[in-house]
């Protein structure tokens, strides 16, 4: 059966100090990708794959993230939080209903999306991970491992996720910041951050609570894609992404196919 998701929470409260000069006066997701701004693609996509709702938590320059996304809430810690602290502003919303939550670096095609929100319903937490990631990483970077992390499978099950990479054995995919998250599955990671100081909160990311929700048994669900999707951490991803698309054909185009 399948999940009804109309509702997307796109976490935006970070600087991506990584990006330089071009978010000295703006914030990542208003940073230009091929013409548009980030939040622009992702407002984009979640709306083509059906998703009515689409707010921000936003924190650096909110106010102008504010021009672009209806603010869900303001991390005002931003400087001296991390991405789970955004998270727990969302609580109402995600205690209630099912969500689509996105990073506010990545751009995708709307069939991403819609793959998530068809996963089985009593998938609590459901991942969206890139079998195809190292075509992507190599567009990127002259070596790979330096940056991405290990991600193991076991079926649909992530077994691990966020360490350090030895070897290209070590990842199977990469995680692209977009998940689905249920009113169960929520509950889950707000029952694992009650055991943890403020002070642990504050410093955790997504990646690391995944990792400590598999740990203590929970079964966090991947949804496998490939391609199509892209993260803007610095100025030569731009760059890279841009140079791909001008050649021709690249399986990590994130713009609509269909």
């Amino acid at each position: 059966m399948e999940t009804r998701v109309t509702e997307a929470i796109i976490l935006a409260a970070g600087r991506g100090s990584r990006m330089g000069i071009a978010t000295d006066d703006r914030p990542k997701c208003l940073v230009e990708l091929a013409g548009r701004r980030l939040a622009e693609w992702q407002v984009a996509a979640l709306s083509a794959a059906g998703i009515a709702h689409v707010q921000a938590v936003g924190g650096y320059r909110a106010e102008q993230v504010a021009e672009v996304l209806p603010l869900l809430a303001v991390n005002r810690r931003w400087k001296q939080t991390n991405m789970v602290r955004s998270l727990l502003l969302a609580d109402a919303v995600l205690s209630a209903r099912a969500c689509i939550l996105s990073y506010s670096d990545i751009a995708y095609r709307p069939a991403h999306v819609r793959a998530l929100c068809a996963a089985p319903a009593d998938w609590g937490i459901t991942v969206a991970v890139d079998t195809d990631w190292l075509a992507l990483w190599s567009t990127r970077m002259d070596d790979p491992l330096t940056d991405a992390e290990s991600l193991v499978l076991d079926g649909d099950s992530i077994v691990e996720i966020g360490g350090r990479a030895e070897c290209l054995d070590d990842i199977e995919a990469q995680f692209m910041g977009l998940i689905r998250v249920t009113p169960r599955g929520w509950r889950a990671v707000r029952d694992h951050l009650d055991g943890l100081s403020q002070a642990a909160i504050d410093r955790l990311d997504t990646t690391t609570l995944l990792a400590r929700l598999i740990r203590a048994g929970h079964d966090i669900r991947a949804l496998r894609v490939s391609g199509g999707w892209v993260e803007v951490d610095s100025p030569r991803d731009r760059a890279a992404y841009e140079t791909a698309m001008a050649e021709g054909d690249w399986s990590h185009d994130w713009r609509p196919m269909e």
